[in-house]
C-alpha cells in the first residue's frame, strides 16, 4: 500500500471509525474509499488505488466503517452505514474536489450519500446490482440515485470476480488486473474535477 501520512480515529454516530490517508505532494482531487461487507480497507483493488493514485496527484483515503473497526463480521442496516458515512466524510481536511466511492457495500453507501455530502462524483466499484442469490431485487436505482457523475463504464476487467481476483489462467494477471483498474479510476477523476 502506499505511504500513508495521516491515519486519524474519527467519531461517529455508530463508534469509531478509521481514517488511513494517502496523500499527494500536489493532490487535483481526494478520493474516500469505503470497504465492502466481506473485506475491509486491505483489500487489494483499494490497496492499489491507495499505493498508485498518490504518485498521479490524487490523494486516495481509505475510511474504516465503525462496524469493521470494532471487529463485528456482519455490517449493520444502510441507514446505520450511511449515518456513520457522513459522520466520517464530514471530518475529512481537503482543500480539493471530493469524488466518494468504495467497492460492493462501501459504493451502495457512497451512491447514496454523495449529493448530500456535495461530492463531484462516485466511484462505484463492483457495486452489487442485485442481492446475493436474488436477481430479481435489481440495485440499480440505488446506483443512478447518486444525482452525480458515476464511474459506471468501468473498463472490462477480464476474468475478475466481485473482488477484482482473477484465476492463474486468465488473460491479464493479478498486477495487470490492478494496472487496469487504477488507470480506468485516474482517467475518469482526471476528467470529472477538469470537466
Amino acid at each position: 500500500m502506499g505511504r500513508v501520512t495521516d491515519e486519524r480515529i474519527v467519531g461517529t454516530p455508530h463508534g469509531e471509525a478509521r481514517i488511513l490517508a494517502h496523500r499527494a505532494r500536489r493532490p487535483v482531487a481526494t478520493l474516500a474509499l469505503g470497504h465492502g461487507a466481506g473485506a475491509g480497507i486491505e483489500s487489494g483493488d483499494l490497496a492499489a488505488l491507495a499505493a498508485r493514485l498518490p504518485k498521479q496527484d490524487i490523494n486516495v483515503f481509505l475510511i474504516e466503517q465503525p462496524w469493521r473497526r470494532a471487529g463485528r463480521k456482519l455490517a449493520p442496516a444502510p441507514k446505520v452505514l450511511d449515518e456513520a458515512w457522513i459522520a466520517i466524510i464530514g471530518q475529512l481536511r481537503i482543500r480539493t474536489p471530493l469524488v466518494i466511492g468504495g467497492r460492493s457495500a462501501g459504493a451502495r453507501v457512497a451512491c447514496r450519500t454523495a449529493s448530500s455530502l456535495g461530492a463531484s462524483g462516485v466511484l462505484a466499484m463492483a457495486f452489487p446490482l442485485h442481492a446475493p442469490g436474488k436477481p430479481e431485487k435489481s440495485r440499480v436505482d440505488e446506483l443512478q440515485a447518486a444525482g452525480l457523475p458515476t464511474l459506471t463504464e468501468m473498463a472490462v476487467v477480464p476474468d475478475a470476480d466481485h473482488s477484482f481476483k482473477v484465476p492463474k489462467r486468465a488473460e491479464l494477471d493479478q498486477q495487470e488486473t490492478y494496472d487496469l483498474l487504477v488507470e480506468a479510476v485516474f482517467e475518469w477523476v482526471s476528467r470529472e474535477v477538469s470537466g
